[in-house]
């Protein structure tokens, strides 16, 4: 007899063979509209959003009431698998879908979700994440922007920096300070419209091209107290909820999309005996894959933990560092394969996927710093796991 698991398989594959355009296939989803090409432009590529907005499988594992799919974790476990077997994608992402949507329906009230969920989940509003300030970054409870009462908004001065996005989101959920008296206790979370007056993003361009962190300052902004998450100075128990969320969709952003096997046997190719002519490299490559498939093991079974109600603070940092450590490890392996066809990545004649290898291997330098940096995770592991004193 079919499991109800089989069963969602079953409709899972047989939905995406039906809808998914094949035109698509290869293709991932943009974060940048900056980035996109032309298949992220292209009719089918609109048409497979409002598919996957229609059934709720954009925000598969989000109640249906706020435009979910209201799928468990095991479900969207397959989904996930599913997608990838067909060579497709979940073409609705986002900054507020990660980290936001998750901590709304926490700590969120009832008028607060169900004005900026469904958007999310159809993709129809994008989210950038106002945390990081000049002078506080590691530390980010040293935070400064500050937040006035002014009896029926707030008015909030400041600047934040490496704000992904800002310069083409519509919101920003922002940490704040109400009360200089006490460093944690005196932050309050709040969602800014970024087309407000006072808020103005600048791009940061970064060593691969990529113009997607910005400064942000905001002079005499005016927000709705009704933007207010959580309690007024407990913005930093909602900060650290929502940033458990971000390491944990950094891990799964950290999963393998690049196959080196492949590449591999394209450029490395094999000696006479059938095994990639690369001795070493074929050594390394497979104690990468077997890191790489503990990593996968290690993400199902967070699924589960979070499946029977585990907040998995200390997983989400151990796993945070892994996940960073595994795709670092990737680009460096897969430019290492490309030997000269990773030079001059700029150049308009090399091949695109030997373009984007390389700018990605440029950008994986970050995976252990933003986020939370991999010192502050190991530090959090060491006070919560070993008990070490701070």
């Amino acid at each position: 007899m079919e499991s109800d698991l089989e069963a969602f398989r079953r409709e899972a594959r047989l939905w995406i063979s039906d809808n998914f355009p094949t035109s698509l296939k290869s293709l991932s989803a943009s974060y940048n509209p900056a980035e996109a090409t032309d298949r992220h432009k292209s009719p089918e590529y609109r048409q497979w959003v409002e598919l996957m907005a229609d059934k709720g499988w954009g925000a598969p594992g989000w109640p249906i009431e706020y435009g979910g799919g209201g799928l468990d974790p095991d479900q969207v476990e397959i989904l996930r698998q599913e997608l990838a077997r067909a060579g497709a994608f979940n073409p609705i992402i986002g900054l507020g879908n990660m980290m936001l949507a998750p901590t709304l329906l926490e700590y969120g009230t009832e008028e607060q979700k169900r004005r900026h969920l469904p958007s999310m989940a159809r993709g129809e509003v994008r989210w950038c994440q106002g945390f990081s300030e000049p002078g506080s970054g590691s530390d980010l409870a040293s935070l400064q922007t500050r937040c006035e009462d002014r009896g029926d908004h707030w008015l909030v001065n400041g600047q934040k920096i490496w704000t992904s996005f800002a310069n083409i989101s519509d919101w920003c959920f922002c940490l704040v300070r109400t009360d200089t008296s006490s460093k944690q206790g005196g932050i309050t979370f709040l969602l800014i419209d970024m087309r407000l007056q006072g808020v103005e993003a600048r791009p940061i361009e970064l060593i691969n091209g990529v113009t997607h962190f910005c400064e942000v300052f905001l002079s005499d902004v005016k927000v709705s107290k009704c933007e207010t998450v959580g309690e007024v100075n407990g913005g930093w128990t909602v900060a650290k909820r929502l940033m458990q969320h971000e390491r944990n969709g950094l891990s799964e952003g950290r999963r393998a999309t690049l196959d080196l096997l492949p590449l591999a046997l394209e450029h490395v190719g094999l000696d006479e005996n059938g095994k990639l002519a690369d001795a070493d490299l074929r050594l390394r490559l497979v104690d990468h894959l077997v890191t790489g498939a503990a990593f996968e093991a290690a993400m199902r079974a967070q699924a589960r933990a979070r499946e029977s109600g585990s907040r998995g603070a200390i997983a989400n940092s151990a796993l945070k560092n892994i996940g960073a450590r595994v795709a670092q490890e990737r680009y460096d392996l897969a430019v290492e394969i490309l030997g000269n066809n990773s030079l001059g990545w700029l150049a308009s004649s090399n091949d695109h996927e030997e373009q984007e290898i390389v700018s990605e291997w440029l950008y994986s330098r970050a995976f252990s710093i933003y986020g939370g940096s991999h010192e502050i995770q190991n530090n959090i592991t060491a006070k919560q796991v070993l008990e070490l004193p701070s």
